[in-house]
């Protein structure tokens, strides 16, 4: 097996990092969710479980996949990335560019790093 390189540490720390953020806002929208008295309890616990699941998922396509060096798990970071670049423009375009613009920044990375020669070579081999 080749050795891991170093855009592609650095794609599964992002990736991973998005995932933590998600599972985050997933906890927050349950405690939120359980504690308070949303105006829709059915779409406040759809948010919670969503976020819940979507961190989930990041964090497992970042180890299970790209940090283990498994060639299934650059597809869903890619779109991951790309998904989230539409979503950062209309944060800045929103008057939350604080927001938008690290988001952005964090896709543009993740997907240079993901996209990578060194990161192909070792998920897909030379040749």
């Amino acid at each position: 097996m080749n050795a891991r390189p170093l855009t592609l540490l650095i794609a599964a720390v992002v990736v991973a990092l998005e995932g933590l953020v998600a599972l985050g806002l997933g906890v927050f929208v349950a405690v939120e969710t359980l504690v308070g008295a949303p105006d829709d309890m059915t779409s406040a616990a759809a948010e919670a479980v969503f976020g819940l699941l979507v961190g989930a998922g990041l964090l497992w396509v970042a180890w299970g996949g790209l940090f283990r060096m498994e060639r299934w798990g650059r597809s869903p970071a890619v779109l991951t990335q790309i998904f989230m670049l539409p979503v950062g423009v209309t944060l800045t375009q929103s008057g939350w560019p604080q927001l938008g613009i690290p988001l952005i920044a964090v896709a543009v990375a993740g997907l240079v790093t993901l996209l990578a020669p060194p990161t192909t070579r070792a998920l897909y081999g030379s040749g």
